[in-house]
């Protein structure tokens, strides 16, 4: 495996996490990047680099996160959003991956790709329903202010330096597994 396919791999992981947090905003990310020449993508997802699609793109990216700030819309956002999550997670991993036989490319796409963005969505969403049930929604916007900071700082950690955003990844995922466990009721033996 050579480096530029590691850091490839590295950049769908990292964009996949952002994917959780906000579906379009890394997808916009990453047309900025191809428009502007910082990274290639495959052969054919180039259009994700073209003008209208960037443009498309960042209007998806404002509405959905203005979208967020509103108590209530944000919960019914996230029933669709978790599905969205897992296909754009799988398209951002696909996109990125370079120099793979198209089945390693697309195992690896579904499962880091699709997988990741799953896991961070779910969490994500779970987070708000409990803001929603236990602030009555008052507290959502800064769930939704936290979710989109990360998305931007992970997206840009991740385009500007791969291996960056792949430690940024790493710490969410552990962060994410600590809530988890903690929130769990214990087994009793």
């Amino acid at each position: 495996m050579t480096t530029e396919t590691i850091i490839s791999i590295l950049l769908g992981i990292g964009l996949a996490t952002s994917v959780g947090f906000r579906v379009f905003l890394p997808l916009f990310a990453l047309s900025l990047a191809s428009y502007f020449g910082a990274w290639e993508l495959n052969e054919s997802w180039v259009w994700i680099g073209s003008l209208p699609a960037l443009i498309v793109l960042g209007v998806a990216t404002l509405v959905e996160i203005f979208a967020y700030f509103i108590p209530w819309v944000d919960n019914l956002l996230d029933s669709a959003a978790i599905p969205l999550a897992a296909i754009a997670g799988t398209a951002v991993m696909v996109s990125t991956v370079a120099n793979l036989d198209p089945v390693i490319t697309w195992s690896l796409a579904i499962i880091a790709g699709g997988g990741t963005a799953s896991a961070i969505k779910g969490t994500s969403a779970a987070t708000r329903l409990t803001s929603t049930a236990t602030t009555g929604g008052l507290a959502n916007p800064v769930v939704a202010t936290v979710e989109t900071g990360t998305a931007v700082v992970v997206s840009t950690a991740t385009i500007i330096a791969p291996v960056i955003g792949a430690v940024l990844v790493v710490i969410i995922l552990t962060l994410i597994f600590r809530m988890y466990r903690k929130l769990m009721p214990k087994r009793k033996k």
